[in-house]
């Protein structure tokens, strides 16, 4: 079939806001379209179980799969570090990843420094925000506090460990014993040591990068009780020195029952896909996106963080054709 000629990234974002605004899309739209099914099943690299990545990734896989009537499976792994890699080795057709780990990736830096990913985007989706956690009763109150204790900077191959890192030593907190759990299981080690200060495995704060809210932390509030650490000036000086899509924000109070909103440093999440991905597979799953974002909704509230004006801002991560077909056809 044609396609529709397709814009470079400078005239996609010159459509403006008000262009964006006009598009309609009803999450109760099945996305009906002359559009050519996918020809064979796709894997979608998610993370750790009890992640918004996870839920938010399983959701949109069974939608993309009922929309289709082509499997769309879930691969639960460490988080983006992983993820990227199996985007550019072939493994996964489309992944989730943080967009600062997505940025040293492109550029082959930090933990990528053996050489460039290549992958393309479909959206940005929603932002992370990191999480310092500690119980109710510990003495931590500032990130210094954390110089001698236990800490879980998460899997090692997690974009949660990338910024984690970068914050302590921004902070310059040298003396601290790192542990790289997973997520439900630094939630577990935290409380087994809450509860037991001689726990075998037990550590002192855990440090998250996850959407709002991060189910396995909320359901700490109704157990020991937490507190997150306010990072706000560590935040400030990440943001302002180096490109990444950070973002200094905060953590509303409701989200997790806490007295106050907590300043932290807020990252952009995208959805990725591999070099040679169809032009179908990313053309469903930002279709799927979009127009069954209410049904998304139910798995995840992240969902309603979605929209038309800021998914187009993945630069410099190049969009998919078919993406960039997508948005110039929604007149985005």
């Amino acid at each position: 079939m044609d396609r529709a000629h397709l814009l470079n990234r400078r005239n996609v974002l010159g459509f403006g806001a008000a262009a964006a605004a006009a598009l309609v899309v009803p999450g109760c739209s099945r996305g009906r379209s002359k559009e050519p099914a996918p020809g064979g099943p796709a894997k979608l690299a998610t993370g750790n179980v009890g992640g918004v990545y996870a839920v938010y990734g399983a959701g949109l896989a069974k939608l993309v799969t009922e929309v289709t009537g082509v499997t769309m499976e879930t691969i639960t792994t460490q988080g983006s570090v992983q993820n990227l890699r199996m985007l550019d080795n072939g493994t996964a057709d489309l992944a989730f990843s943080l967009s600062d780990s997505a940025l040293d990736a492109y550029e082959g830096v930090e933990v990528f420094k053996t050489g460039k990913l290549r992958f393309s985007a479909l959206a940005r989706t929603y932002d992370n925000y990191v999480h310092v956690v500690v119980p109710t009763a510990s003495p931590v109150d500032t990130i210094g506090d954390l110089s001698g204790m236990t800490v879980s900077v998460g899997p090692l191959l997690s974009g949660t460990k990338v910024v984690a890192d970068r914050i302590l030593d921004t902070a310059r907190v040298r003396n601290v014993t790192k542990v790289n759990l997973d997520l439900e299981s630094a939630v577990k080690a935290l409380a087994a040591k809450a509860e037991n200060p001689k726990a075998k495995g037990g550590i002192d704060a855990l440090i998250w990068s996850g959407g709002l809210p991060t189910t396995p932390i909320q359901k700490l509030q109704d157990t020991i009780g937490f507190r997150l650490v306010d990072i706000g000036a560590v935040a400030q000086t990440i943001a302002l020195r180096r490109f990444g899509g950070y973002v200094l924000s905060s953590i509303p109070p409701s989200v997790y029952k806490l007295a106050s909103a907590v300043p932290t440093l807020a990252i952009p999440n995208y959805l990725l896909a591999r070099r040679g991905l169809s032009d179908s597979w990313a053309w469903w799953t930002l279709n799927t996106l979009f127009r069954r974002q209410a049904d998304l909704l139910a798995f995840h509230k992240e969902a309603g963080s979605l929209d038309a004006r800021s998914a187009i801002a993945t630069m410099p991560i190049p969009l998919h054709p078919a993406a960039e077909r997508w948005y110039r056809t929604n007149h985005v």
